[in-house]
């Protein structure tokens, strides 16, 4: 099914995608781009609810392997 954006959504859209493609965080790609960071996430919650196809979201490895040498 496709959905036809308004303005409105295109725009926060195409920010999300563009934070992702760049592999950024939301907050760091906000901050960036003078965005305010809770109208980013609840922009991204609208699109989710109204069946809008979001990209991947970037998430940062919070663990890393590690091989101890002794």
């Amino acid at each position: 099914m496709t959905h036809r954006l308004t303005d409105t959504q295109a725009f926060w859209l195409g920010h999300l995608f563009r934070a992702y493609s760049l592999g950024q965080s939301l907050s760091v790609y906000a901050e960036q781009q003078q965005l305010d960071f809770s109208d980013l996430m609840q922009w991204r919650q609208r699109l989710a609810i109204q069946h809008i196809e979001l990209p991947p979201q970037h998430r940062p490895d919070r663990f890393v392997r590690v091989e101890v040498v002794s």
